[in-house]
């Protein structure tokens, strides 16, 4: 059980605000079911990369004949397209719809519904992002730098870090995996900033209002309580097809309609209606439309001379030193530098150094890193490959580092961890004794 926050010592009244205290019982069993579906996505994540490597190496040829097959109607919105373009463009945007309605949620119902709450992971995501771009930007400040990568190392892969988790077999408190899931939520919304700003061009008017308008009726029938898959369904594509053919990275279109579907609960309702399609779509998202990205998009050759560009190159360097080094610097002082501003109190339980830990796991930034990847280097394969390699690398190492923290640290986690179980019975006969108290009043009566 955690110990609750300890009040300032000479000022009075004031009580210090914990951070990284146990969650309440309901936020907890969210997490754990949107994190045991994202653990198994991660898994099969790690599975499919695997695979698209040794595909790429020992069949370079087979592999991307796949890539370049070509399917999809032609026409004015231009869907005939390569299966790798499709992965790109249409299984990522079902993971950004995803994380458009884990970012309402959290807006309406999370951690950031208060700004005292959200005040950290958000800082500690801002951080997470800028400082990789400015060590990205400073390695490749010189000749025979590439600056258009620079977003590269900015991302966080909740589900490659969960998969990590899974396949190491280290306990990570609700609290730690709650602010890792906030913390990514934040990113994703960062990253869909960054894909729409900075990496779309050639916009088409007709196309992107014809979205816009679509956008607009997909909110207004959800809000007057139209239901039906048969008309959201083709509503969504189409308006997807409209966002693909204006110039817009059509990912944008999927965290849009998340963030249009309501996520509070209104009279009796035990689900909103985006928690609802949340966990329909979640499966599909994190165990079909990412592995299979991953198995179209990491498929890099890799070689000795590879690694050793990797580290000696400016481009790729610039990626490996961002994901390890910028992102948990970010994170972490960011955190850091936030709490002792705010006079958070961290959990008692928990150390500094487990913050630590977590903030080189979410250096992890394979999908998103991936895509971001082909869309800085759109006509230079050759670079986005060695991107995507150097990607992989930073990746890689970020796991193994986190792995070798975490598990200096587990025995005690796995405390933290039965500790919650413990409280979460204990809540549970709590509500059943009131339950049958209640009973026994009403038959009384």
């Amino acid at each position: 059980m955690v110990t609750p926050p300890t009040p300032e010592p000479s000022t009075g009244s004031t009580e210090r605000r914990q951070f990284l205290g146990l969650l309440p019982l309901p936020e907890r069993r969210y997490l754990a079911d949107a994190l045991r579906t994202e653990t198994v996505g991660g898994v099969l994540l790690l599975i499919a990369a695997a695979t698209a490597l040794v595909w790429a190496n020992a069949w370079p040829a087979a592999y991307h004949s796949v890539l370049d097959y070509t399917v999809g109607p032609s026409g004015p919105l231009h869907l005939h397209l390569p299966l790798e373009v499709w992965a790109t463009d249409g299984l990522l945007t079902l993971f950004f719809f995803v994380a458009g309605i884990e970012l309402k949620r959290e807006f309406v119902a999370g951690e950031l519904r208060t700004p005292s709450a959200a005040l950290l992971p958000v800082v500690a995501a801002v951080c997470g992002v800028a400082l990789p771009a400015l060590l990205f930007n400073a390695v490749n400040s010189g000749a025979g730098g590439h600056r258009a990568g620079w977003a590269i190392p900015t991302a966080t892969d909740i589900a490659f870090a969960l998969g990590v988790l899974a396949v190491v077999s280290t306990h990570l408190p609700s609290a730690l995996r709650a602010f890792l899931l906030t913390l990514a939520v934040v990113d994703d919304l960062i990253a869909i900033l960054i894909i729409a700003v900075f990496y779309s061009s050639g916009i088409v008017p007709w196309a992107l209002v014809a979205s816009l308008a679509g956008l607009v009726l997909f909110w207004h029938l959800h809000r007057h309580g139209v239901h039906g898959w048969y008309l959201f369904v083709p509503l969504a594509l189409a308006i997807w097809a409209l966002m693909h053919e204006s110039g817009v990275h059509p990912t944008v279109s999927g965290v849009a309609m998340g963030l249009a579907l309501r996520c509070h609960r209104e009279g009796d309702e035990q689900y909103s209606p985006g928690e609802h399609i949340e966990h329909l779509a979640r499966p599909l998202s994190a165990g079909v439309a990412v592995p299979l990205f991953a198995l179209f998009a990491a498929g890099v050759t890799i070689s000795p001379s590879v690694l050793r560009e990797v580290f000696t190159q400016a481009m790729p360097l610039g990626i490996v030193l961002g994901l390890l080094v910028g992102k948990t610097a970010g994170i972490f002082g960011g955190t850091w530098l936030t709490a002792r501003w705010t006079r958070a109190e961290l959990n008692p339980r928990l150390r500094w150094a487990d913050l630590f830990a977590v903030s080189v796991l979410a250096g992890i930034g394979f999908t998103v890193s991936l895509l971001i990847s082909d869309l800085a280097f759109p006509d230079a394969p050759a670079l986005a490959d060695r991107a995507k390699a150097a990607v992989l690398t930073g990746s890689l190492l970020c796991a193994v580092v986190a792995t070798v923290l975490l598990k200096l640290r587990n025995r005690h986690y796995r405390q933290l961890c039965d500790d919650e179980a413990e409280d979460d019975n204990e809540n549970e006969n709590d509500n059943e004794d009131n339950g049958q108290d209640e009973g026994r009043a009403d038959t009384a009566g």
